[in-house]
């Protein structure tokens, strides 16, 4: 008995996130309205979120929601709405040879799916449930030895809000 025969709901649930995040990374690329492009990117980063939920790893879900979405997210658009920079459609700004990095997106795209395939094409997830991560080694392993990079990020976001505020400023 194969493991997709029993996980049906999670299979349909991967497929549904999936073609979302999909449609919603194809959207980011292709709008010319850089609020939209952003918002796109929320939709996906939740669809990612959302894999987590469907792999059971619930604390990586609720730190994909609070760090990209809720905070990245947000300072860009924040950014982005405190310049004086046009919000609107661009279109002088756009590249006009667009279609030629098509082959160059294909060819990444094979190169990744050949090296994963090669890198993991065996493994299988531990059935044993003591092997199973729980939250609690997760973050012991992300907040011991990496809080200080997390305090510097959190003071390099600081800075870059505080770059936009003055930047928008008028004096």
């Amino acid at each position: 008995m194969l493991a997709a025969d029993v996980l049906v709901a999670q299979n349909i649930g991967f497929g549904i996130i999936a073609v979302i995040m999909v449609v919603g990374a194809l959207s980011v690329v292709t709008t010319s309205n850089v609020v939209h492009a952003a918002l796109w990117l929320v939709t996906v980063l939740a669809g990612a979120a959302a894999q987590y939920v469907l792999l059971a790893a619930e604390f990586v879900a609720v730190t994909q929601v609070l760090v990209y979405i809720g905070a990245v997210m947000v300072l860009f658009l924040f950014g982005t709405m405190l310049t004086r920079a046009r919000i609107g459609s661009e279109k002088e700004v756009n590249n006009k040879n667009w279609f030629m990095g098509v082959p160059i997106a294909v060819l990444l795209l094979a190169t990744m799916l050949i090296a994963l395939n090669d890198g993991f094409g065996g493994e299988e997830l531990p059935a044993d449930p003591d092997t199973l991560v729980n939250t609690q080694m997760i973050s012991d392993q992300i907040f011991g030895p990496y809080l200080l990079p997390f305090w510097a990020l959190s003071f390099v976001l600081l800075a870059a809000v505080i770059g936009a505020i003055v930047l928008a400023r008028r004096d």
